[in-house]
């Protein structure tokens, strides 16, 4: 799968200790991520994760294009709820486009960790049950 990271800065701890404790699964996935995102997560656990811009440089408006053209499967952005952003309507965009598109997505470590367990158990596999492979 396909699995994109954002965080804001206030979560960006939060993140790298998730990443760190579910490196193993995540590991067998491909990551993209926004720019610091990507770099602090990479730096702390090793993981292989290919970095777009700053978030707020237009990183989270290239995650969207791909969230677009089904290249994401899975989105992880834990956001900092107390504090405004300036970009606060890409994020709007991203959730938007996830709905749209039928990407699972957690907003905070609670769902993150449910849904990384369900693709620990293969429960995410969900692409095939909409879109069927045809046996021809």
């Amino acid at each position: 799968m396909n699995i994109a990271l954002i965080a804001h800065d206030a979560k960006k701890e939060l993140m790298t200790q998730f990443c760190i404790a579910y490196c193993g699964i995540l590991s067998r996935h491909n990551l993209f991520a926004t720019g610091t995102t990507g770099k602090v997560v990479a730096e702390a656990t090793g993981l292989k994760i290919v970095r777009f811009l700053s978030g707020s440089q237009g990183g989270d408006q290239q995650i969207a294009a791909r969230i677009a053209c089904n290249e994401i499967d899975l989105l992880l952005i834990f956001r900092d709820p107390l504090t405004a952003k300036p970009h606060e309507p890409n994020e709007r965009t991203l959730l938007r486009l996830c709905d749209v598109h039928n990407i699972p997505v957690a907003t905070n470590i609670a769902t993150a960790e449910a849904l990384v367990h369900a693709l620990a158990r293969g429960d995410l596999d969900w692409r095939d049950i909409v879109n069927p492979k045809s046996s021809s």
